[in-house]
């Protein structure tokens, strides 16, 4: 299965009983349109939920003579420079070989990152039992065991529970009992982490900034983290020629902004074309000021910053005509009742990489192991996806290449099979990736259209036959493709489907057109037939935009995953089923 195919996917939607026309009108009630590379410009971070985790141990060591061990457990997690930070620390329990501990720890769950976290075991000493645990020398206990394992790996289980072996720590020498117990870990989806506030905002009397026309206004809503920097959470649509604009609904979840009492900055600002946005205007309230604005009946005036710290109070105004609760399905409730995320890679092969023999070229392997772009962008993304799919086989493709004895193929199996695409895992990708360069002639031109078709088709057959699969493509390009149209036609026809494409732009090209793919203006793509697409299925990032930035690559092309799978759940009226 997975083989490059060429053919339309137009049997996809057929597949999706009583999708019909109503699609596009039912994307429309759950996604706001708009200006996503405005948002990315400011360090725009994906959903995340509020996660709990609750402690407790079997069998460990006895370390006390005269009584059993009194358990702590305390955990670290690892950065980016494998030091480690501690994060919390529970309760002593007394006398206990198998500890069932009471304090929780609470965290945020960050989908486009890969957490990993380490938890250590101690035996406190009887002298220090009375005193309050944060203040506990850690060297002056004894140790118990240890072990790590990534967020992801906890909550992707049926049942968000984890038994993890506990250890002796790296460096230590065996000890003659090699036994350490057992800690087990339960996590569990805070409430607040369900609950999305529906909110529909009105402005009246806005300044119009066109010399020729009306404003076009459009709100953003950002959140307040460490240092005061705002992170915009969720945007309006724009309102073309519109001083006095009541714009469509906004979902924001407490997930997304903190708390209902964390501080929300909503900026009004007139679109530009050249993404050069004019500030009309601006308010700072929390969900629960602007839930009584709405049972207030009351506006509240926008101000400008006129520096020194000072604020022009306007007489434009901002109006809340609409404020909901609702507890709605999240994407960790899909995880676990079944569902997966299944990995699929396209590289490609074209001959304006350069010659995989030269230093100078993209595709250069460094004998160092150093790992050029492409193999940076498939570790860094896969490193992330592969903890959602259980069998680890990913389809792997590449384009734009002669095989050889072959025609240049726009759609070829990485592994070199005629029959099967799949590979084991991150390293089988790397590995066939490696051997591919050394078993085909760069080529061209650079066509995506046959390679979206092949994912397209993989996630049809997957839709047709029940699986609880949502796929996810990475299309790794170094320039400007030739089939722009086509692609279009595939993506329109692709987004009725459970798929998701990530495109990563290495090199010095113009990436233009992979802006139009990913729709971030707001316009869905439209087919050469007319069709619109049913939502964005597209997420293109530029390596060299971000490399430098204070986001990975990963972040930046991984953050609206989880909200086009779950747009895509609530369009089909799919609800997990409880485990």
């Amino acid at each position: 299965m997975g083989n490059c195919c060429c053919s339309d996917v137009s049997s996809g939607s057929g597949a999706i009983a009583g999708v019909g026309g109503s699609a596009s009108s039912a994307a429309l009630a759950t996604t706001n349109d708009a200006l996503d590379y405005f948002l990315k410009s400011k360090g725009f971070n994906g959903l995340f939920s509020q996660i709990e985790l609750s402690f407790s141990a079997s069998n460990l060591r006895d370390r006390d003579v005269l009584s059993k061990s009194d358990p702590m457990v305390v955990v670290y997690k690892k950065e980016k420079d494998a030091t480690l930070s501690e994060v919390f620390r529970s309760e002593v329990v007394l006398n206990s070989l198998a500890p069932k501990w009471i304090k929780k720890f609470t965290l945020a769950y960050h989908f486009e990152t890969v957490q990993i976290l380490v938890f250590r075991v101690f035996d406190v000493d009887t002298k220090f039992q009375n005193s309050r645990a944060e203040m506990l020398k850690l060297d002056d206990q004894q140790f118990l065991g240890e072990a790590t394992c990534a967020l992801s790996e906890i909550i992707t289980k049926s049942t968000r529970t984890s038994t993890l072996e506990l250890k002796r720590k790296e460096g230590v020498a065996p000890q003659s009992q090699p036994h350490h117990g057992k800690l087990i870990i339960h996590a569990e989806e805070s409430l607040a982490s369900k609950i999305t506030t529906e909110v529909v905002f009105r402005c009246s009397s806005l300044e119009s900034k066109d010399l020729f026309s009306k404003s076009d206004p459009f709100l953003v809503v950002s959140k307040i983290v460490e240092h005061g920097t705002p992170i915009p959470v969720s945007k309006t649509e724009v309102r073309k020629n519109d001083l006095n604009p009541i714009f469509k609904p906004l979902f924001l979840s407490v997930q997304q902004v903190g708390s209902k009492d964390s501080p929300l900055i909503i900026e009004c600002s007139d679109f530009n074309s050249n993404g050069k946005h004019s500030l009309i205007g601006k308010v700072q309230k929390s969900l629960s000021d602007l839930e009584k604005l709405h049972l207030a009946g009351q506006g509240i005036n926008l101000s400008l910053p006129t520096g020194a710290g000072q604020n022009k109070v306007l007489k434009s105004q901002l109006f809340v005509d609409k404020f909901t609760e609702t507890v709605q399905h999240t994407f960790l409730e899909y995880l676990a009742s079944g569902f997966e995320l299944n990995f699929m890679v396209a590289i490609d092969f074209t001959a304006s990489n350069g010659n995989p023999r030269l230093p100078d070229s993209l595709h250069y392997i460094d004998p160092s192991g150093r790992l050029n772009a492409y193999q940076r962008a498939i570790v860094d993304v896969g490193e992330v996806l592969q903890f959602y799919d259980s069998d680890k086989r990913f389809p792997a493709w590449g384009f734009g290449a002669r095989p050889i004895d072959s025609p240049v193929s726009h759609c070829f199996n990485l592994n070199g099979s005629s029959s099967y695409s799949e590979v084991d895992g991150i390293q089988g990708i790397m590995n066939s990736y490696t051997s591919a360069l050394f078993n085909v002639s760069l080529a061209g031109p650079t066509l995506f259209g046959p390679v979206i078709n092949s994912a397209a088709m993989i996630a049809s057959t997957s839709l047709a036959q029940g699986s609880r699969k949502y796929y996810v493509l990475l299309i790794i390009t170094d320039g400007v493709i030739t089939d722009l149209q086509e692609t279009k036609d595939a993506l329109v026809s692709a987004s009725d489907l459970p798929l998701s494409i990530l495109i990563v732009g290495v090199g010095g090209a113009d990436f233009k057109e992979m802006e139009i793919l990913d729709a971030d203006r707001g316009e869905r793509l439209e087919s050469s037939s007319g069709r619109l697409a049913s939502r964005d299925i597209v997420q293109f990032v530029a390596l060299r935009d971000v490399q430098h930035g204070e986001i990975s690559v990963v972040q930046a092309l991984l953050a609206e995953l989880p909200s086009q799978f779950l747009t895509y759940m609530r369009i089909r009226n799919m609800k997990p089923i409880p485990p």
